[in-house]
């Protein structure tokens, strides 16, 4: 059975008020013991290039993306204290329908965050 459902996300920096461009990003399976299954970099629009996840590789369960914020503020010239207060932002979800698209936005400045699930 082939599944039309798919992974993506995409930054926004709500500070400098544009696409949060080379943002590492992680897709880690949380279900038991954590596996990383993704690493990429956002695009010049705060995307990534392909969905994270889509078709056999779209499995129910449990997973976590994980935003390299620090580094990504720290390269866009923030005033950081050291530590940066947001280092790695954790969003843990679940996946229930492999048929389903399944979209996870961070919106992001330094002393804040906000995410939800877009379309």
């Amino acid at each position: 059975m082939v599944t039309k459902g798919r992974l993506t996300t995409h930054v926004l920096d709500t500070h400098l008020g544009r696409p949060a461009a080379g943002l590492i990003i992680e897709l880690w399976n949380v279900a038991g013991e954590p596996q990383k299954l993704v690493t990429t970099v956002t695009n010049a629009d705060g995307r990534v290039d392909q969905p994270l996840l889509q078709g056999e590789n779209l499995k129910t369960g449990l997973y976590e993306l994980r935003f390299r914020a620090g580094e990504y503020l720290h390269s866009t010239g923030a005033a950081l204290p050291s530590p940066p207060f947001f280092d790695v932002i954790p969003i843990r979800f679940g996946i229930s329908n492999v048929d389903q698209h399944y979209h996870v936005p961070l919106l992001l400045s330094a002393h804040g965050y906000a995410t939800y699930r877009g379309s």
